[in-house]
């Protein structure tokens, strides 16, 4: 039987060490980039619809009060918080069109802003639990896996219900705009809309996924250059020394008291097993010329 040679053995466990630590990078990498796509994601979605929110409050509190006079007069949908804040999206979406804005509404005044049912489900969710202040989740779209947040949109402005409270109440401008049909009925505190940001997840995980790619290939070929180097220390400092001390005794065992010392240098374990060998190989003789004598 062939026995196993010693840089064979040191191969399988370096391999072997190198498949596992392979493995549990790529996992922990793989993951850890996939979270951050996501988050990179949220974040974005964040802004825009938090700018969203700014624009609605610009409006609200400085605007609409510079409009009233002439919304007696005709509608001016300047004057409306969502009207501005969709105004403000239609912009954004010309940079960046994956993205999508929407204030899903159950009761609107605008049949524009009718939320869709699976948008009347997160309102209603909303309304279940109205300490939630944001929704985040992923949906499957015409154009691939989405991921949308979604914030409460609640009424805490008395203004507000000059609009939406009863027709009667509402300014006739409205009421010729869109009808006395829709979106009446509104009350203080009443959770009626939700802003949902929905942002595309194939651009950020491909991109998620080509880092890992690259991360793993790049990985891999340092593991390949470490064990070539590292075979290569093993094969020059101890393989090559240690066959060559190991020949030296065999010859040296079969009488043969002429081989040459190794030469070596250095104060390693090699040069100093080298160095122990010279030493018993001299001995060897002395004592062999002494029994010759």
């Amino acid at each position: 039987m062939t026995p196993v040679k010693l840089i064979v053995k040191f191969n399988l466990v370096l391999f072997l060490v190198f498949a596992v630590a392979f493995v549990l990078a790529g996992w922990f990498t793989h993951a850890l980039l996939q979270r951050n796509a996501r988050a990179e994601i949220q974040e974005n979605a964040r802004i825009m619809i938090e700018g969203a929110r700014a624009v609605r409050a610009y409006t609200t509190t400085q605007i609409k009060p510079l409009l009233q006079t002439q919304m007696t007069y005709s509608f001016l949908p300047q004057s409306v918080a969502a009207y501005s804040a969709n105004e403000y999206f239609k912009e954004l979406h010309k940079k960046f069109p994956e993205y999508s804005y929407k204030e899903a509404t159950l009761n609107p005044t605008n049949p524009g802003d009718r939320a869709t049912d699976w948008e009347s489900d997160i309102v209603r969710n909303f309304r279940q639990y109205p300490d939630r202040t944001e929704m985040v989740d992923e949906r499957n779209t015409p154009t691939g896996r989405a991921l949308y947040i979604a914030m409460p949109l609640k009424i805490t402005n008395p203004a507000c219900l000059d609009c939406h409270d009863t027709p009667d109440r509402a300014p006739r401008t409205v009421i010729e705009q869109y009808g006395s049909a829709n979106g009446f009925g509104w009350k203080l505190n009443d959770i009626v809309a939700a802003q949902i940001i929905t942002a595309p997840m194939q651009l950020p995980i491909k991109r998620a996924n080509n880092a890992f790619t690259a991360f793993m290939l790049s990985l891999a070929a340092i593991f390949i250059v470490l064990i070539a180097a590292i075979n290569a220390m093993l094969i020059f400092l101890i393989i090559r020394p240690v066959n060559r001390l190991s020949s030296m005794a065999s010859e040296v065992s079969l009488g043969n008291l002429d081989v040459p010392e190794f030469q070596t240098s250095g104060k390693d374990e090699i040069a100093t097993l080298a160095k122990s060998f010279g030493r018993m190989r001299k001995s060897l003789v002395e004592a062999l010329k002494l029994l010759e004598n």
